[in-house]
């Protein structure tokens, strides 16, 4: 079993910055990749940002120059750090990890950007 636990949410004004954090305890030999997924009221979830073990890194286009993905290997902690946010950034951001061909996901943050 792996557990996820998630920090770093909250109100943030439009331009500024926030950084979530997510660490994963328990079973995490072979953990393949850990990332960030979001939801907003009436959308569909989508991935933020995911970083392979291996360093490797993807964002989605919207976020591409503003946020940073980051991980701590041996504490299995990976960082969102959100710069210059935008109202269209609002959403319940999920931790997710693949492990083992598995995907574990944890309860969600609420982050929100005031315009």
């Amino acid at each position: 079993q792996v557990q996820l636990v998630e920090s770093g949410g909250g109100l943030v004004q439009s331009g500024g910055s926030l950084r979530l954090s997510c660490t994963a305890s328990g079973r995490t030999s072979g953990i393949y990749a850990m990332g960030w997924y979001r939801q907003a009221p009436g959308k569909e979830r989508e991935l933020v940002a995911r970083i392979l073990m291996n360093g490797n890194t993807h964002y989605d286009d919207s976020v591409k120059g503003r946020f940073t993905i980051s991980r701590e290997k041996v504490k299995n902690t990976v960082h969102l750090q959100m710069t210059n946010v935008k109202p269209e950034d609002t959403a319940v951001y999920t931790c997710n990890v693949n492990i083992l061909q598995r995907n574990v996901w944890g309860q969600g943050t609420q982050v929100t950007v005031s315009s």
